[in-house]
C-alpha cells in the first residue's frame, strides 16, 4: 500500500451531489477512506494532496444489488474470489462502487460455493463486495424466468438455518411468498435476511402476508410476477401498495416499457422507494455475445439477452446507463436519479449510515460524471491510487 493512500486529500473544483442536492464551490475532505468534512471552497483546508474535478459533477458511488457478472464472467460459472473480483473490475467502469454478487437458481453446492466465495472476497477487504444475493431457488415455477425449473425447490426450516448460517453479514434472498410460507420469512427476517419477494404468481394478500412477516423488497418490478388487475392487484399492486417494500427496476427499455416505470415511480407509496439494478450479465464490460446459463445459451442482440426460445435472460445493463434511461426516459431529475443509483439501494441494505451520500463519516466511495452524465472517474475509498487523481475509468 502506497503511504500516502492514508493521508487528507481534498477534492475540489467542480459540484458535490451530497444525496440531497446539488451544490457549487464545495470541497470534500477524505482521510483514510472516509469523508471527513465537506466545507466550502473559500476555507480550503491546509492539505497538500489535491485532486481537481474540472467542472465535473462529484456523486455516491452506485450500489447495485442483483449483479450476475460482468467482464465476461458469470457468478453461477464462476463462484469464486477471482470471479468476484472479475465481476467488480467491469462494473467500476461503469460506476459500481459497491454491489451484491448475485446466485441464480442453481444447485445446493452451487450456493455453498458462492457463499464462500462472498466470504473470501470480504475478508480480503475486496473492494466493492457488499455480500450476496440469492436469486432463488425458492420460486414459482409458473414465474421461473430464465431459471431452470429443476433447480426450483421448495423452502423448508432446513433451507432456512442454511442461510441463515452463511456467516455473511449482508444477505439478500428472492423468494416467491405464494411458496414460502410466512413463518419462514419471518425467520429469515428475524435472523438479519433482507427478504425480497420475485419471480412469484402472489396475490396481494399472499404479498401482505409477506410484508407483515418481514419482507422488505421486491426484486425488478414487474418482471415474472402477477400483474396488476383491477380486481387482483397481484405482485404488483402489492409492491407499489405497500410501504414498507422498496422495488428494484430493470430501466433498459427492454425489460419494463419507459410508461409503465413512470407510472409506478408515482404511485409508489412511501417510504419505499424504486431504484435501479442492472440484473447484469457477463456481456457488461465484455464484448462477447454469447455465454452459458445452466447449461443453456444466451445470447445478446441489440441489448437484448435471450435463451433460444426469446425468454429475456438478465441484462445487458449497466447503471450508468440506467441512471441516464431514467433522466433521458422517465423524466427523473438528475438528483432523484442519483438517490435510485446510490442512496435508496444502500438504505435496503441497512447501511445508509455509510453508503449513499457525500457527508462526513461516509465511505469515500464517489463518481465523477462528466457531460451528458457519462463516468468519467471512479474513486473507491479503499482504492486512492496515490496519484491525486480519481482513478480513471
Amino acid at each position: 500500500m502506497d503511504q500516502t493512500e492514508n493521508a487528507q486529500t481534498l477534492i475540489h473544483g467542480g459540484r458535490i451531489f451530497t444525496g440531497e442536492m446539488i451544490v457549487d464551490r464545495l470541497a470534500v475532505l477524505v482521510e483514510d477512506g472516509i469523508v471527513r468534512a465537506v466545507v466550502p471552497e473559500t476555507e480550503l483546508a491546509d492539505v497538500g494532496r489535491r485532486i481537481d474535478l474540472q467542472g465535473g459533477l462529484l456523486v455516491p458511488g452506485f450500489v447495485d444489488l442483483q449483479v450476475n457478472g460482468g467482464g465476461g464472467v458469470l457468478f453461477n460459472e464462476t463462484p469464486t474470489e477471482d470471479g468476484i473480483a472479475a465481476i467488480a473490475d467491469a462494473h467500476r467502469q461503469f460506476g459500481v462502487t459497491g454491489f451484491l454478487p448475485t446466485l441464480i437458481t442453481d444447485s445446493r453446492e452451487k450456493m455453498v460455493q458462492a457463499a464462500q466465495a462472498v466470504r473470501d472476497a470480504i475478508a480480503a477487504d475486496m473492494t466493492g463486495c457488499l455480500g450476496i444475493h440469492l436469486e432463488g431457488p425458492y420460486l414459482a415455477p409458473s414465474r421461473k424466468g430464465a431459471h431452470r425449473a429443476d433447480l426450483i425447490r421448495t423452502m423448508d426450516d432446513t433451507d432456512v438455518d442454511f442461510l441463515l448460517d452463511l456467516g455473511i453479514d449482508t444477505v439478500l434472498v428472492t423468494l416467491a411468498p405464494d411458496v414460502v410460507q410466512p413463518g419462514l420469512i419471518r425467520r429469515l427476517a428475524d435472523g438479519g435476511i433482507i427478504v425480497s419477494l420475485g419471480h412469484s404468481d402472489a396475490t396481494y394478500d399472499q404479498v401482505a402476508a409477506a410484508v407483515d412477516a418481514g419482507a422488505a423488497c421486491v426484486t425488478h418490478l414487474f418482471n415474472a410476477m402477477s400483474p396488476l388487475d383491477h380486481r387482483a392487484p397481484g405482485m404488483v399492486g402489492g409492491a407499489l401498495d405497500f410501504g414498507a417494500l422498496s422495488c428494484g427496476i430493470i430501466a433498459d427499455g427492454h425489460h419494463v416499457h419507459a410508461a409503465a416505470l413512470k407510472t409506478a415511480l408515482r404511485a409508489k407509496t412511501a417510504p419505499g422507494h424504486l431504484f435501479f439494478v442492472s440484473d447484469a450479465m457477463p456481456t457488461v464490460g465484455d464484448a462477447g455475445n454469447r455465454f452459458e446459463l445452466n447449461g443453456r445459451t444466451v445470447a445478446r442482440e441489440n441489448g437484448r439477452l435471450t435463451l433460444d426460445d426469446g425468454t429475456l435472460a438478465g441484462s445487458d445493463l449497466d447503471m450508468a446507463s440506467a441512471l441516464r434511461f431514467g433522466v433521458d426516459r422517465l423524466d427523473l431529475t438528475l438528483e432523484e436519479a442519483l438517490r435510485m443509483a446510490s442512496l435508496y439501494p444502500a438504505q435496503v441494505l441497512r447501511r445508509d449510515d455509510t453508503l449513499g451520500r457525500i457527508a462526513p463519516g461516509f465511505i469515500a466511495d464517489f463518481v465523477r460524471l462528466d457531460g451528458d452524465n457519462r463516468v468519467g472517474a471512479v474513486w473507491n475509498g479503499s482504492m486512492q491510487d496515490g496519484s491525486g487523481k480519481l482513478l480513471p475509468v
